[in-house]
């Protein structure tokens, strides 16, 4: 039959068949395999005779499902014998293929989940992972790759992937897709595309027309950035460009070496389970390196489960036999059942770990221990002599021996590339070949890929084909020798890339490679200590430029500890400022103890105030962002005193107030619109600048008063020395603090000026700052909640972005209030504050989470009275008899404002009593809604009893009212004509009545406030009922159960359905 040419497969089949009557029943069908003498072949043809047809089937099956592998002949030769391994089928994970297909399937409908797959080294983690590539590019996803190592940078690593996700979504998307995300990103962030750009480069290829990515760049270098704020724009970034039809799939390998910061990074993505992000996460680790619970990725995994995102984890072991048969038999071109004598060994050697199996083989092939027989056209063995030969069992020790037999300049290469980690830049290969030394690299790497061991990545990029290739090549370097061999490597490195004037472009490459030999740098002459000081310091600055501030704060550490003896006396300028680098990389990456201690080695050795200046205003920030607010305060008040500003040490409420109309009175001498565009300050700037910190923190800390007078004194300041790019800050600052009924127009007009500052100076960077004031405390006098509401979210946005936390958070409080007040749907914003709740844990800011707590209780009473919305957290309010205690009056008014809306008439006129000492002459808007929702409970208890002094009471607040709608129709208006309707109702004025309680509900709909629409309607439907006039009581509460079902006030819903119901029923 071979002789006809006939396939060997079916020869050996149709020779099987013949031998079927030699099998002997219960005979052990695989032993010895056919090797070449004819003992053994018999022996052999005798074994592989068909126990049974059902065998037979398979061997068919085989023939008809793959052809090309098991029926048709190869043509090979001695110098082409190459296993045919399946590279694109996975072995004996059907299951995990199963789960991880699953759970990206959810992904994509719009939902992030994590999968974490664990095992050894060479199990197969990355096989399962990209075996789903195919589906995330079918699926019109984005397919995202970065592997870890210990030489490298691990933020940077997921930074770098998400900047090359612009590259994608430019190559992938029409041009018209293109500019819609572009338009997104550009509308997410506003004022901090400056930031996005200097955190993701090649978001500028979205903007080939109209954008200067540079410009943008620079823009971006004057915001202050920490680890938290990089988490949040990247948060942001992926918000807007994944979706359901566009999911974003990152997958992490080895993320046992990633950090904490890195870690964080993802886990604020992923848990943005309110806001739309659409990621599938993939993290694949070796979980018998991660076996210490202290490891950040357990801490990583006990986060996510306590933000409820989806997870799912494998451990993938070894193949069993059968599996590890299957993959033989493949690669063999053989039926299973004749390679099972040779997989029982292999399995023994190698634990079916799939790596191992592969080296293994390969091995076996080398030694000419298998090897394919032409005559017989098939793949043979020796097994007897595999079984007896001491072949290692680990795959390190088998690729080791392979390496120490390659030529020199292979294994040089080798080295060279695991020095600087899992894989390199082809470009520093061709910088290194330059040199005597390494003159014969470039060879070595192309043999490295012919022979398997490296393979290009890209255009540029060259990487080892797995871990362990890449472990025992570093283990051609003696232990004794590797430091020496990375310091001469980076050394090598530096000398060619300084003589080539490019030395920035590899910086941290030869930065970490010189570092790991810094005890050799010490022992050198002087000249050299301070290169390689300099070295570290322009890696620390690039990282700090590229958001890296763990990496920054790294770099800047070493090169400060290779400063001289004596180097405050000798380099002063270069201590000072490498120190300060140092202290500003550390609070950026959470490191405020190291900050600290870095601080204060500067106040010690600082040679005036002048130099001090950053490094104070930097110590006052640490502590705000510590909440050590009162801390601040005296830090502030010290440093100003020693500016030459009189503090004083005792401030009454009445001189207080003294001050702010000698204040006042010194702005209405001074102020022009010239004076404001042309004065400037001279010398005072850094004095200007404390005083932003020193009245946020008397804010926090000090009672009113004395708040009051410090941000007198800070826009006292400005009156006498000119404007600045803090004045700002201070006029708004002030505004907020002491804006009343009586001054509201003065004060407005105040903050009004205060913003068009923005047009002389960039202020991108107090955002925040100037949109808490404005908006938060004064624009509502003119300008619509809703807008108000809007600034503040970007306020929210801006300060979480910048680094400024804090301030960022006050801005989500003063949002929320104001998403209240102008009736956004309750349930949407259970959920929005549910997610700032979840960012003031990550971020454990405890300033103002009290506040949001406060909101949430009341929003979960007017959604169902708290039965199925509240949550175990509850708000602490402290002493409420102390008179500064900042949560006073944040409890009364939650308290007042629910009582009202749950019908407690008496209660909420307990609670808005106790708030009119706080209110009393405010003009804040919470005095407002609070004196509005008074009024209407008094004229409901004036129709039970008449009282003269409620009466009073009642007129005075519809004069507010009136006052307040005079100058914002749109945010008073329908509240105006509701009291007013209510008191004509009480009169028996009918046709006022009707005509004012029909005005209001068009002003609220008109403003689109549908819970304060949904009230008019209510209070006309009970005043047509008292009248008897039933149809048209029935058609407004018809109308206030719709407006309170828009609302999401499922409590006032079932209020009003009862009064239907009644109605209904007579």
């Amino acid at each position: 039959m071979k002789a006809l040419g006939i396939p060997a497969s079916i020869c050996l089949m149709t020779q099987n068949l013949l031998e079927c009557a030699s099998f002997v029943e219960n005979s052990v069908a695989d032993t010895a395999s056919v090797v070449g003498d004819s003992k053994a072949t018999q022996q052999a043809v005798v074994n592989n005779a068909y126990p049974s047809l059902n065998v037979l089937s398979k061997d068919l099956h085989l023939l008809l499902l793959d052809p090309h592998r098991f029926l048709f002949d190869k043509e090979h030769n001695n110098e082409n014998m190459q296993l045919c391994y399946r590279k694109d089928k996975l072995y004996g994970r059907d299951k995990e293929e199963t789960l991880i297909t699953d759970a990206f399937c959810r992904v994509s409908r719009g939902k992030s989940e994590a999968f974490f797959i664990g095992g050894y080294s060479g199990s197969g983690k990355s096989k399962l992972v990209e075996n789903l590539r195919e589906r995330v590019d079918a699926v019109g996803g984005y397919y995202l790759k970065h592997k870890f190592d210990s030489e490298g940078r691990p933020l940077y690593g997921i930074i770098s992937a998400c900047n090359q996700l612009c590259l994608m979504i430019k190559e992938r998307n029409t041009p018209k897709d293109v500019a819609e995300t572009a338009t997104k990103l550009r509308d997410e962030f506003g004022g901090d595309f400056g930031l996005l750009i200097r955190l993701l480069p090649n978001v500028g290829v979205l903007y080939p027309d109209s954008i200067d990515p540079m410009g943008a760049e620079k823009e971006g270098d004057k915001s202050e950035t920490n680890v938290r704020s990089v988490c949040f724009m990247m948060l942001r970034f992926v918000r807007v460009v994944s979706s359901p039809s566009r999911p974003v799939m990152l997958f992490l390998d080895d993320i046992q070496w990633a950090d904490s910061t890195a870690l964080d990074l993802i886990h604020t993505i992923l848990s943005d389970t309110t806001m739309g992000s659409c990621m599938f996460f993939v993290g694949t680790y070796r979980d018998n390196e991660v076996r210490e619970r202290s490891h950040p990725i357990f801490g990583f995994i006990k986060k996510l489960e306590v933000s409820c995102v989806p997870m799912t984890q494998v451990s993938l072991t070894g193949l069993d036999q059968e599996d590890l048969n299957t993959m033989i038999s493949d690669a063999l071109c053989l039926y299973p059942r004749i390679c099972k004598p040779l997989s029982n060994i292999v399995f023994q050697k190698t634990k079916g770990n799939p790596f191992f199996l592969l080296e293994f083989m390969q091995s076996l092939l080398d030694r000419g221990l298998l090897w394919y027989n032409l005559h017989q056209k098939r793949w043979v063995w020796s097994e007897d002599i595999i079984r007896s030969e001491k072949i290692t069992d680990n795959v390190l020790h088998l690729l080791s021996s392979k390496m120490n037999g390659l030529r020199g300049n292979v294994q040089t290469l080798l080295k060279v590339m695991a020095s600087f980690g899992t894989r390199t830049d082809e470009l520093v290969i061709d910088h290194l070949s330059e040199s005597p030394l390494y003159s014969d690299i470039g060879d070595g790497l192309k043999r490295s890929i012919i022979d398997g061991y490296v393979e290009k990545d890209g255009e540029t990029q060259i990487k080892f084909v797995h871990d362990k290739v890449r472990e025992a090549a570093y283990n051609l370097i003696p232990d004794s020798e590797k430091i020496q061999f990375h310091y001469n490597l980076g050394m090598m490195l530096y000398s060619i890339c300084k003589k080539k004037d490019c030395v920035e472009k590899s910086i941290f490459l030869i930065a970490s490679q010189i570092n790991h030999g810094k005890h050799i740098v010490l022992r050198n002459d002087e000249l050299l200590v301070i290169e390689v000081m300099d070295l570290n310091m322009i890696a620390g600055k690039k990282a700090l430029d590229g958001c890296d501030h763990k990496t920054a704060y790294s770099y800047l550490s070493v090169a400060l500890s290779m400063l001289p003896e004596g180097h405050w006396k000798r380099d002063y300028d270069t201590s000072l400022r490498l120190n300060f680098l140092l202290a500003s990389a550390a609070y950026s990456s959470n490191k405020y103890d190291e900050a600290e201690l870095v601080l204060q080695r500067i106040f010690v050795r600082a040679r005036c105030i002048e130099d001090k200046l950053p490094s104070y205003f930097l110590f006052t920030t640490i502590l705000q962002a510590r909440g050590k607010v009162n801390e601040a305060y005296d830090a502030c008040s010290t440093i100003l005193t020693q500016l030459g500003e009189e503090i004083p040490n005792l401030i009454t409420p009445a001189s207080a107030q003294a001050m702010v109309v000698e204040t006042l009175k010194l702005y209405e001498e001074v102020y022009t619109d010239e004076w404001l565009k042309q004065s400037k300050m001279e010398d005072k700037i850094a004095v200007a600048k404390f005083y932003t910190n020193f009245v946020t923190a008397a804010y926090f800390s000090k009672p009113r008063h004395m708040t009051i007078a410090c941000a007198c004194k800070a826009v006292q300041l400005t009156l006498r020395n000119g404007i600045c790019q803090y004045s700002a800050l201070s006029f708004l600052q002030l505004s907020t603090l002491v804006e009343r009924r009586d001054n509201a127009v003065c004060v407005y007009r105040i903050s009004k000026n205060a913003l068009s500052l923005q047009e002389r100076f960039d202020l991108q960077d107090q955002i925040p700052r100037l949109y808490s004031c404005f908006y938060g405390s004064i624009a509502w006098h003119e300008e619509s909640l809703q807008s108000c509401a809007d600034h503040l979210r970007r306020g929210f946005e801006c300060g979480l972005s910048s680094g400024q936390v804090v301030v960022g958070f006050y801005c989500s409080i003063q949002y929320i209030a104001k998403q209240l007040h102008i009736g956004t749907n309750l349930k949407s914003l259970l959920k929005e504050i549910d997610y700032f709740l979840h960012l003031l844990e990550i971020y454990k800011s405890e300033v103002t989470k009290n506040y949001m707590l406060c909101f949430r209780e009341t929003i979960s009473m007017l959604i169902d009275k708290g039965e199925c919305t509240s949550i175990e957290a509850k708000a602490h309010y402290g002493d409420l008899s102390d008179p500064d205690n900042k949560f006073q009056q944040a409890f009364f008014f939650h308290q007042a404002l629910r009582s009202f809306w749950m019908g407690y008439g008496s209660r909420c006129k307990h609670f808005s009593e106790k708030c009119a000492p706080i209110f009393q002459q405010s003009g804040k808007l919470n005095a407002l809604i609070v004196q509005f929702k008074y009024a209407l409970i008094l004229v409901e208890m004036l129709s039970k009893k008449n009282s003269f002094k409620s009466r009073m009471t009642v007129s005075e607040v519809i004069d507010t009212i009136k006052e307040a709608a005079s100058r914002s129709d749109w945010n008073f208006t329908n509240k105006l004509r509701l009291v007013e309707a209510e008191f004509y109702a009480l009169e028996n004025e009918e046709s006022q009545a009707i005509a004012a309680y029909d005005a209001s509900i068009a002003s609220a709909r008109k403003s689109k406030f549908i819970h304060e629409e949904g009230l008019a309607c209510e209070k006309a439907g009970f005043y047509h009922k008292r009248i008897n006039d039933h149809q048209s009581a029935v058609k407004y509460f018809r109308q206030a159960r719709e407006c309170y079902e828009k609302w999401g006030s499922d409590m006032k819903v079932g209020i009003i359905q009862k009064e239907l119901d009644c109605l209904m029923g007579t």
